[in-house]
Order: structure tokens, then C-alpha cells, then sequence
């Protein structure tokens, strides 16, 4: 999982997670969150027995296999939409939307999710969060400027999250950072320009991000002669990453961000998440959630590599 944590809906969400992943891969004010006590803190919910089926199917959704899991992510948005408007609505497409970007479940069912979520916010209005954009609206503009789906809401709280995603991106553009390899070399983003860099925030702790470890390594064994580098990032400690990846097999670069200081730079809050830079320098293409070998390829043909 991947994104910044707030409120009821952010919770619900993280929720739906627990018996599958153990544990939580979103980064609250520079900590993990681990399930157990997440789950002790959540609010409980008292679903209507319309809204209960939903609610355990979303549930259950990481234990389907992909193709079945696309088409239920599809379904789960239909039946969600013809629920009351109300808190409950709005929790369940927001937590739907949380775990719809975690592979390739197809664009149709992503249109769907989105549209969803954008309806139960138009019913159901929220407040913000802390002086910024409630996490739905945060979630909303997430899936329209990163999977490219079509969804908008008439509230300024959508248009904030959207300006604030413009932002960011506009300070990953123009980011450098020198952090250290396993084995003690420097690395520099800017000075890598005339190669395609593939950055990869992730964790050992994160079931995502191990999942799309093994297509990583496959992309990097078929591209590094034609200038493909990856930068994997992560903010633990040298004696727990180089276990974990001599055990992976990972033959790319690993670096280590004590004290999160790239993490932040980039506004990671949450992981897996990649940033792909043509051999030009220029932000090309970027992930929100684990990527499948398939959708690698897309974003590296972006950065004109294919």
C-alpha cells in the first residue's frame, strides 16, 4: 500500500489489508504503520446489511487472482454507487480506490472505481483534513492524473489535490539527491543524464514492493546495456536490506536514505512508488502503487525505452 493515511476513510482502507499483508505499506509522519495496532485503534463500523457483503468483499479482495480481481474491483464499484449517499458510501469507494491501483486490474474497472468515488464525494462532501484535501479527494486525483481515467468533483478540495500533485511533480523534476549503494559508492541522480533512470521507493517490510522486485530485475538484466540504471530506495538499515537482497537475487542498485531525507524530498508517504527520468533528465513517468512487468514497459517506453 501506498499513500498518505488520514482519517476514517484512510483507515477503512487500511483495513481491508490486514489478514492478507501483515503489514501496512504506508509511511504515516516518517513511521510504519503496522497492522496489529492499527487495527486496535480503527473505529469499528456498523455497515447496514446492504453495505456488510461489500464491505468483506472488498476485504478479500487481495487473496483473488488478478483476473478475477479485476472483474470484482469493476463489480464492487457498480454495487457501490447504488448504495444511499452517506458516510458509509464514501468509505467504501474510498477504500475500494486505495487498493485498486495495486497491479493491472485494466482501465475499464479503474473508470469505474473513479467514478465512483467521484460520485459518493458529490453526494457526500467532506472537510478537509489538517488544512489540506480530505484523503478521498486526494485518492480521486491521484486516479485522474496517474492512471489517466476521466472523474472530477465541484469542490475546491479536488482542485487543491490536484494543484497539490502538480506541485509535487514539478519539485520530482527538478530534484537531485547523492545517496550510497550497498556497497559503499555514491550515486547521483543529475549526474546520470544520457541514462534512463528507474527510482523505486520500497521497503523489505512491504509485500507490494517485493512483489514487483522479481520484474524489476528482469527489466534491468533486459535494458541495462541500453542505458537503463535503477535506483531502489530504501530508508532501513544496512544490516536488514543486504540480507534481503542477496536473498531476492537483486543484481540493480540499492541505496539506503538514512533519515528519510529523499524520501521526503520526494513526498514519498507511501510505497511501492517509481519515477522513471529520460536519458534528457525529464520526469517521463511515475507509479502510485506496485506495477506489473507489462506496466514497467509502458512507463519505460515513456522515457523512450522499448
Amino acid at each position: 500500500m501506498k499513500r498518505r493515511t488520514e482519517g476514517l476513510y484512510a483507515e477503512f482502507s487500511l483495513r481491508t489489508t490486514l489478514p492478507i499483508v501483515g503489514a501496512v505499506c504506508i509511511l504515516v509522519a516518517g513511521a510504519r504503520v503496522a497492522t496489529s495496532g492499527l487495527q486496535a485503534q480503527s473505529q469499528q463500523i456498523a455497515w447496514s446489511e446492504q453495505e456488510k457483503p461489500l464491505a468483506q468483499e472488498i476485504h478479500g479482495l487481495r487473496s483473488l487472482p488478478d483476473d478475477e480481481r479485476a472483474r470484482e474491483t469493476q463489480r464492487l464499484a457498480l454495487d457501490i454507487r447504488t448504495l444511499p449517499a452517506g458516510d458509509h458510501k464514501l468509505i467504501l469507494a474510498n477504500g475500494l480506490a486505495n487498493l485498486s491501483t495495486e497491479g493491472d486490474f485494466g482501465h475499464e474497472a479503474l473508470q469505474e472505481v473513479a467514478t465512483t468515488l467521484a460520485v459518493a464525494l458529490a453526494e457526500h462532501p467532506v472537510t478537509e483534513e489538517r488544512g489540506g484535501p480530505a484523503t478521498p479527494y486526494l485518492e480521486l486525483a491521484q486516479l485522474v492524473r496517474y492512471e489517466h481515467v476521466q472523474a472530477s468533483v465541484d469542490s475546491p478540495q479536488f482542485a487543491k489535490a490536484m494543484a497539490e500533485l502538480e506541485a509535487d511533480d514539478q519539485k520530482r523534476q527538478k530534484a537531485d539527491f547523492t545517496l550510497t549503494d550497498l556497497k559503499g559508492k555514491t550515486w547521483s541522480l543529475k549526474s546520470l543524464q544520457g541514462k534512463v533512470v528507474l527510482v523505486n521507493f520500497w521497503a523489505t517490510w512491504c509485500p507490494p514492493c517485493r512483489k514487483e522486485m522479481p520484474d524489476l530485475e528482469l527489466l534491468y538484466k533486459q535494458f541495462k546495456k541500453r542505458g537503463l540504471v535503477i535506483l531502489a530506495i530504501s530508508d532501513e538499515d544496512a544490516g536488514k536490506v543486504k540480507p534481503f537482497i542477496a536473498a531476492q537475487g537483486v543484481t540493480y542498485t540499492v541505496l539506503l536514505d538514512p533519515g528519510r531525507k529523499v524520501n521526503t524530498l520526494f513526498h514519498v508517504m507511501g510505497i511501492p512508488k517509481t519515477f522513471i527520468y529520460d536519458r534528457s533528465g525529464k520526469l517521463a513517468a511515475e507509479s502510485i502503487d506496485m506495477r506489473t512487468r507489462k506496466q514497467f514497459l509502458a512507463m519505460l517506453a515513456q522515457a523512450g525505452l522499448d
